[in-house]
């Protein structure tokens, strides 16, 4: 998960096989009640109503195989592509890009650090 800037907030590995949608709830129950955007492949009604219930909006659009469509407005969809951008940086650090870490628990804190290092890089660059 980032933040409007694109620096992670919380992070979270799910094996994989299992879908990303499955820990979104553990991700956004930490944090207080906001937009949330995301792709299509986050689109659940348990997602968009526990958004909703914590008093947040949930800007996830439909896929196509649901009968009922929700739209995203094109300059707000085009925020998930924040998300996009951190996985680059992430892959930057070839540790991570070529997962030489095989257990779960290393691979995170190698996430981890690769993070707080884009985060000291943001923070160095702010003027």
């Amino acid at each position: 998960m980032v933040d409007q800037d694109g620096l992670p907030v919380k992070l979270l590995i799910t094996p994989g096989q299992a879908s990303d949608k499955t820990v979104a709830t553990q991700l956004l129950g930490a944090l207080p009640p906001g937009c949330v955007v995301a792709d299509r492949g986050y689109d659940s009604m348990p997602l968009v109503t526990f958004v909703q219930e914590r008093g947040g909006q949930a800007h996830i659009p439909t896929q196509s195989r649901v009968r009922v469509q929700r739209s995203v407005p094109p300059d707000l969809y085009r925020q998930r592509n924040l998300v996009e951008r951190f996985f680059c940086n992430l892959k930057q650090f070839r540790r991570i890009a070529t997962r030489f870490e095989k257990h779960a628990d290393t691979f995170l804190a190698a996430v981890a650090l690769a993070a707080a290092r884009i985060w000291m890089r943001a923070i160095e660059s702010t003027p």
